[in-house]
């Protein structure tokens, strides 16, 4: 039966094609026919599309020396063997060159510092805006090493004794006896709450904790005397692991601190009422 249609579709219904969607469901409707009726072509479309805006949204507000880059989603959970096809990925922009760098430049300050200062600075704009960087990552954007940004992190954490946001300390992912190091000070030798350290360090309430069984256990097999390898075998650890919460109890041993003191030590955990005075300082 042949359908009429009315003067005011036969106008305009040829301007819906006039759209990236509309030319998309047109190219799917002849091109693929065997993708299924218009219901599964609209759907298809507006996942792609949504992927189209996601991936590359509108520029007319960045500023010069600003980059859109594509990162991890820092609310992902990483687990072993779990790909990146499987992984939430979301868009950051970033401060690659600031309009202070060039004055900077010209008065003597070296590279090298406004590299540090750099990946430092998108560690934190990309956990605000939702994402969370990696080493390798920040070593594309700079033309440097993987290594290299790992020094530099090391040097930020050491001298302002925070934790930077990126992947390997969000996700708890890969080896970091700097942020370890922070964690535990944190914890035991300034007993802030469970909570204060979270906050402070961009870790999971869930991954303090661990750090706190962690710390007292080894810290209790060293007390009895027990070798790296049978602590590692006992709490069921990596010997790397192991020796890097050793080179933390010696160091605290070397400054005097009374270790049975800190093996007894119970962490505090904030009120409902403390959470949100100190969410207000």
């Amino acid at each position: 039966m042949k359908h009429h249609i009315s003067a005011t579709q036969a106008t305009f219904s040829p301007q819906c094609y006039k759209s990236f969607t509309g030319a998309l469901g047109a190219f799917f409707e002849q091109e693929c026919p065997q993708l299924g009726g218009l219901r599964t072509r609209q759907v298809l479309v507006k996942c792609i599309n949504d992927m189209v805006l996601k991936f590359f949204p509108e520029t007319n507000h960045m500023k010069p020396g600003q980059i859109i880059w594509t990162t991890v989603h820092k609310d992902e959970k990483g687990s072993y063997g779990k790909s990146m096809e499987n992984t939430e990925l979301t868009n950051v922009v970033l401060d690659l060159i600031q309009p202070q760098d060039a004055a900077e430049r010209a008065e003597g300050k070296k590279l090298r510092e406004i590299k540090k200062e750099a990946v430092a600075r998108m560690c934190r704009q990309s956990f605000e805006q939702g994402g969370c960087m990696t080493n390798a990552e920040l070593a594309i954007i700079l033309k440097i090493s993987p290594a290299t940004v790992g020094k530099y992190i090391a040097e930020v954490e050491t001298e302002t004794q925070t934790v930077l946001p990126r992947r390997g300390t969000i996700h708890d992912m890969g080896p970091s006896l700097t942020h370890k190091k922070i964690i535990i000070n944190k914890l035991f030798i300034e007993q802030k709450t469970v909570q204060q350290v979270s906050r402070e360090t961009y870790h999971s309430v869930r991954a303090i904790e661990r750090y706190i069984v962690t710390f007292k256990q080894i810290l209790l097999c060293r007390q009895k005397g027990m070798t790296t390898e049978e602590i590692a075998f006992s709490v069921r650890k990596t010997v790397r692991l192991v020796k890097e919460y050793e080179k933390i109890i010696d160091e605290y041993r070397d400054r005097n601190y009374i270790l049975a003191r800190l093996l007894n030590l119970e962490i505090g955990i904030e009120t409902a009422m403390e959470k949100i005075i100190n969410s207000m300082s």
